[in-house]
């Protein structure tokens, strides 16, 4: 497994974790970085998805959502869910990821980590938001400055 790709398995790991306990993120950042052997700059990475990625979760799930109308989100595999939010984090907000490296780490960390269909419906949805990618951008940004006003 390629480094970065290992940096986003203990990203969605930590982001698992938030999403099913009351942990606070400072807490779960040092425990999955001492758990893990990511180097300084893999460390870097997985923590910049992590704390990209939950502040703005609410946005990102109504997104997914709108994307993934025959799956209610609470229906959708907390796994997937947050395989999800990373890549749509990843092309729609991080600007160093290209849209097609972000959603084949994706489907990547579904075959890893996923059910059998994970990896089958990760694309279908990611596929269905590059679409969006720019108008989605947009809305992130938008929201975001209006959080910090």
């Amino acid at each position: 497994m390629k480094d970065r790709t290992r940096a986003r398995g203990v990203a969605l790991q930590a982001l698992y974790e938030l999403d099913v306990t009351n942990h606070p993120v400072g807490m779960v950042l040092i425990e999955r970085t001492a758990d893990s052997d990511l180097d300084d700059n893999l460390v870097l990475f997985f923590r910049s998805i992590v704390l990209g990625v939950w502040p703005i979760r609410h946005e990102l799930d109504s997104f997914i959502s709108d994307h993934a109308p025959d799956w209610p989100l609470d229906q959708v595999a907390i796994i997937d869910r947050n395989i999800l939010r990373i890549a749509l984090w990843e092309f729609a907000v991080a600007d160093d990821i290209p849209l097609k490296v972000a959603i084949n780490e994706a489907v990547e960390l579904a075959k890893v980590y996923g059910s059998d269909s994970a990896p089958r419906f990760v694309n279908g949805v990611l596929g269905s938001l590059a679409e969006r990618q720019h108008e989605i951008t947009q809305s992130i940004q938008q929201i975001q400055s209006q959080k910090t006003d």
